[in-house]
């Protein structure tokens, strides 16, 4: 049995906190009134927030992860977990525009398309990786674009020996 559901409104009121928290965090915004200050003169500001690609609060968005009607299919503890890796994703944004990342932080992005949670570690990825290379590879039958594509995204993690 599932967890206690959100309704609507509470999930609205969540997922709308989670993007002024990120204006807050990325862009130390001030709230004035309801309205952001800052934002147009900040010629450094990307315009791409990480909530627009994770959420959109009506029920048939296509390009985000997770639209009103999956959210409210949510329980509690999957919420908490989507909103965890929210978290990572900002962060790690975060950190990518101001040069101050960490060896340990990996691309959620990447992690997300092989399948992993955020929060894996090198020998997690490593692992997966060779499930998905023996998958992808031509030889075994897969496809060469997936193959590809799959080693640019392990190059890219930068993973360490």
């Amino acid at each position: 049995m599932q967890d206690c559901y959100y309704n609507e409104g509470d999930i609205k009121r969540k997922i709308r906190n989670l993007k002024k928290m990120e204006m807050r965090l990325r862009f130390h915004q001030i709230e004035s009134g309801g309205v952001y200050k800052g934002w147009e003169t900040c010629k450094s500001i990307p315009k791409k927030l990480v909530w627009d690609e994770f959420f959109c609060l009506q029920d048939n968005c296509k390009n985000v992860r997770y639209n009103m009607k999956d959210l409210m299919s949510l329980d509690r503890n999957e919420l908490k977990k989507i909103i965890g890796q929210f978290y990572y994703a900002v962060f790690y944004r975060k950190f990518q525009e101001t040069g101050m990342m960490d060896s340990s932080l990996y691309n959620p992005d990447i992690l997300m398309k092989m399948g992993l949670p955020i929060d894996s570690d090198a020998v997690a990825i490593k692992k997966r990786f060779r499930e998905l290379a023996k998958e992808y590879h031509p030889d075994a039958g897969g496809s060469s674009e997936q193959f590809v594509e799959l080693l640019e995204q392990i190059n890219s993690l930068h993973l360490r020996d």
